[in-house]
Order: C-alpha cells, then structure tokens, then sequence
C-alpha cells in the first residue's frame, strides 16, 4: 500500500513538471516577441520614410502599432532588453527545477539551491508572469504567462507548507535512498575475513565467525541481506579504524585494569616456607637414675 510520503512525492513531481512545461512555453513565447517587435518596428520605420505616416501620426501612438514596443526615446532598446532578461531569468529558474548545477546554485545563487524551498521559485515565477501579462501581447505568450502565474502561486503555497524540506520530498535520488533502507551496510567478506582471521589467533572467535559467514556463491548473507559493493562500508576492524582516523575520530583502547570490587589476589605459601615455619620438635630428655 502506498504510503502518504509516495503521494506528497508524486504530488510535489507533477507540479514540478508542468514548472518545467510553463517556463519552456514562457522562453518560446518571449522569443516570438522579440521577434514580432522587431518586424513592426521595421515595418513602422518603412512606412516612415515613405511618407505614409506623418509627423502627427508618430506621436500620438503610445505604442508602436502590433507591437511592445514604446514610441519614445530608446523603446525599441529597453524592450529587446526586457524580453532578453526574462529569457535569461527563465533559463535560469529551468536550470534550477532540474536540479542541475545544484552546486552552483548552492554557493551562488542559494535561494534557488537545495537548501531552500520552493517559496524563492514561485516569487520569481509570479514577478516573470506578472510582467508578460502587464503589456498587450498575443494570444499564445498570454496563456504561457498566465500558465507561468498559476504554478509560481502553487509553488509559494507548496514553499510555505513544506519550507526547506520541498525539494529533499520531491528528489529522486533522496527517493532512491530511502527506499533502499535504513540499515547500515558493511563489507562482508572483510568482515568475514577478519573473523576468521580472529577464530584462527583465539579459541573464542569460533562463534563470531558464524555469524558473519555468507554464501560465497549466492552473495546472501546469514541474515538475508544481499551483498552491495558499491555501498560496503568498512566494518570494525583496522580499515573501519583507519577510516575514523582520517575523518578524525580517535580510537583509544581502554587501559586494561582490574574493577574496583575485585579481591587482590592472594599468594599460596609453598612447601619450603610452609617447613620453615613448622614448630620445633619438643626435646625428650632421659632421666638417670642418679638425677638430683
């Protein structure tokens, strides 16, 4: 049965999706605007020099006609600009939904990195839409940015549900890791090893050894689980030490001493003290029979 975690992780991958898709729409349809200003801005300056528009006629258009474009001073500029900062800005949030680089993201941009949630996304989302849907524009960069609104608002309401565990929910290698379990994996055959080599120095490592003993063939373990080497570990003995050194943990052995409540041991007298300190023999006098 599936869990509610698979669900918010689905949930948080469809919208992560159709992120993708409306940025993709927004980057296509900021291109065909670029592209339609500067045919009306051609088409204008022509019919310009060829007397068709007059004096009067240029400024009273606020706008150049079919176009984005302002009529004053340095419209065509700031409009090319505007359209190639959204570009970029879309580029850049795409960039961040597929998750690559996420280190780049991390030390340069860390609003957009792993570390935060998708509040930062949707703010963003919402100031690009916010724009495109500011000016007359045509029907296929409206609903891109209309499209680009409505999942920038989802992403800020989904950033303040989840805050800076949205995009740890939604990762698939955090999905592969997890679903791989919470226990620890070791080397079993250095573990093996080194219990044998153990059983072979002392007479009490024979029961260790059965119970780290795994079939060879198979590659199954006493205890079911299936040998990985990609993720073995180093177990408890020299390597598993070294390893704690480098990372700096020190092993220290405990001083071997006897406890508190332990009787001294006391020495058995042997037989020369125990004759050297046996009593004397009595002397036996013989009386005489003309003793006083």
């Amino acid at each position: 049965m599936v869990g509610p975690r698979a669900y918010i992780f689905f949930a948080l991958n469809v919208v992560r999706f159709l992120s993708i898709v409306s940025l993709i729409l927004v980057f296509a349809s900021s291109i065909f605007v670029i592209v339609t200003d500067v045919e009306a801005v051609n088409a204008f300056e022509a019919a310009k020099q060829s007397g068709n528009v007059t004096a009067q006629d240029f400024a009273d258009c606020e706008y150049i006609e079919n176009s984005t474009v302002p009529n004053q001073i340095g419209g065509v500029f700031w409009a090319v600009i505007n359209r190639l900062l959204i570009i970029f800005q879309v580029v850049m949030l795409f960039l961040s939904e597929i998750g690559w680089p996420s280190a780049f993201f991390d030390r340069f941009f860390p609003v957009l990195g792993t570390g935060f949630g998708l509040g930062a996304l949707g703010i963003f989302q919402g100031l690009i839409g916010a724009a495109v849907l500011s000016q007359h524009v045509d029907d296929f960069t409206l609903v891109s940015a209309f499209f680009l609104f409505v999942l920038g608002c989802i992403n800020m309401f989904l950033g303040l549900l989840f805050r800076e565990s949205a995009k740890s929910r939604r990762s698939i290698t955090s999905w592969r890791e997890e679903a791989k379990g919470v226990l620890p994996t070791t080397n079993l055959r250095s573990a093996a090893n080194l219990d044998l080599n153990r059983s072979g120095s002392s007479g009490s490592g024979q029961s260790s050894t059965s119970s780290t003993v795994y079939d060879e063939k198979t590659g199954v373990s006493e205890f079911g689980a299936v040998r990985n080497g990609s993720r073995a570990g180093y177990g408890f003995g020299r390597q598993g030490e070294k390893a704690a050194g480098l990372k700096g943990f020190l092993i220290s052995k405990p001083i071997e001493s006897l406890p508190r409540y332990a009787a001294r041991p006391t020495s058995i007298p042997s037989r020369s003290s125990r004759t050297s300190r046996s009593p004397s023999p009595e002397p036996h006098f013989a009386s005489s029979g003309s003793a006083i």
